[in-house]
């Protein structure tokens, strides 16, 4: 495990300790688990922009896909507990 430093106004570093007792941790895990999140996050984002961009590219190869109104009838039947046909794509693009 290696160690980082970092400097904060003094301000900061207040609210943080703060923060941190509120929260019933250190400063220093309060820290770590922000870094931790900011982290995890910015590699879901990631992810999310790979796969964004692989639908997208595929869409742009294929033309098709499922339109929109299709898509929320789905949904509300679904979360009304029916049992709904799952829609299909269909070429709208090409």
């Amino acid at each position: 495990m290696s160690t980082t430093t970092i400097r904060l106004e003094d301000e900061l570093k207040e609210r943080l300790s703060a923060a941190a007792e509120r929260a019933g941790k250190t400063a220093h895990a309060f820290i770590r688990d922000a870094i931790t999140e900011s982290v995890e996050q910015a590699e879901f984002d990631a992810e999310m922009d790979r796969v964004c961009e692989e639908r997208w590219a595929d869409f742009l190869k294929t033309g098709e896909a499922i339109p929109w109104e299709e898509v929320r009838t789905y949904m509300k039947e679904t979360a009304a507990g029916k049992k709904a046909k799952r829609p299909l794509p269909k070429k709208i693009f090409g």
